[in-house]
């Protein structure tokens, strides 16, 4: 028996992550392959920068869960080692040389920080919602710090990044992650959150923006907006997905060598030539440098 629908029933939320919501921004192909297609198509081989990433990622996340005694420098480096991701290097010994600048990284960015200080979170997984989305993420590291004027305390969004480009203050500021991340840490632990920051830990850099509850409301319309643009896109492709190719056209440039649907991709693939795997990997700064500095 079929349903009815009723008018005025409210619209379903349209449920969503930053990633997705920018995947859509950056090529509507893309999104349908990720998130649409069904089998979804087979990627490309996995990238060596991302394995690099990942594996500083994790070993960070494992350091903060060790024991508080056990957070040594040395563990840190132990858990990069254990937890190295091969995937995507051109060869063993390319793997070997990032793994261990990776363990320097990694030594060298926990250095700086005080295994006491305890977050409130780490890989925590934050989600909100609103009369049209409910968004979800998970932040590398939520934390609980003092203010400046040492009277109150200041819940934090911490970003690690990896990658070989250079980050500004404005990367911080107009992140629209970032942003929902700190809408979502705000609703779940009750508590204005306002300053995010990304870590960027090849040149121990820690780029700063700190938020307006207007600044986080135009990020948070924005991303509503994006979600709009999505849901009708998503409900058009269920309607009749071979309809709708110019709805799902390509955002086609240099950076399709780095997609991993660009041979699906007439398009992408005349855009721009296959990058190779560990063509993304990092010029890693000297581990040997002095500590994170902070740019607001």
């Amino acid at each position: 028996m079929e349903q009815l629908g009723f008018e005025g029933m409210p619209r379903r939320l349209f449920a969503c992550t930053p990633t997705r919501l920018t995947t859509w921004l950056d090529c509507p192909r893309r999104y349908r392959m990720t998130y649409l297609d069904r089998p979804p198509p087979p990627k490309g081989p996995p990238w060596a920068h991302n394995s690099l990433g990942a594996s500083v990622h994790n070993a960070l996340a494992g350091w903060w869960r060790l024991p508080r005694r056990q957070r040594t420098v040395t563990a840190a480096g132990d858990l990069l080692e254990s937890g190295w991701i091969e995937e995507g290097f051109a060869d063993d010994a390319q793997s070997a040389a990032h793994r261990r600048e990776s363990r320097l990284m990694v030594e060298g960015y926990v250095a700086g920080l005080d295994p006491a200080v305890e977050p409130l979170g780490v890989e925590r997984t934050v989600a909100t919602r609103t009369d049209l989305i409910a968004v979800s993420g998970r932040i590398d590291r939520l934390d609980d710090r003092r203010t400046a004027a040492g009277t109150d305390s200041e819940l934090v969004v911490v970003d690690y990044k990896t990658g070989r480009h250079l980050l500004t203050a404005d990367d911080a500021r107009t992140s629209m992650a970032l942003a929902l991340y700190a809408l979502a840490a705000e609703r779940v632990m009750r508590r204005p959150c306002r300053r995010v920051e990304l870590h960027h830990l090849p040149t121990r850099s820690v780029l700063v923006w700190e938020h307006t509850q207007e600044s986080l409301a135009r990020q948070l319309r924005r991303a509503e907006a994006i979600a709009g643009e999505c849901a009708e896109a998503d409900e058009r492709f269920r309607a009749d997905g071979d309809a709708d190719a110019e709805l799902f056209a390509p955002r086609s440039g240099v950076w399709c060598g780095w997609c991993d649907f660009r041979a699906r991709c007439p398009e992408g693939s005349a855009a721009s030539p296959q990058r190779r795997p560990w063509d993304g990997l990092s010029q890693l700064a000297d581990p040997g440098q002095g500590p994170l500095a902070a740019s607001a």
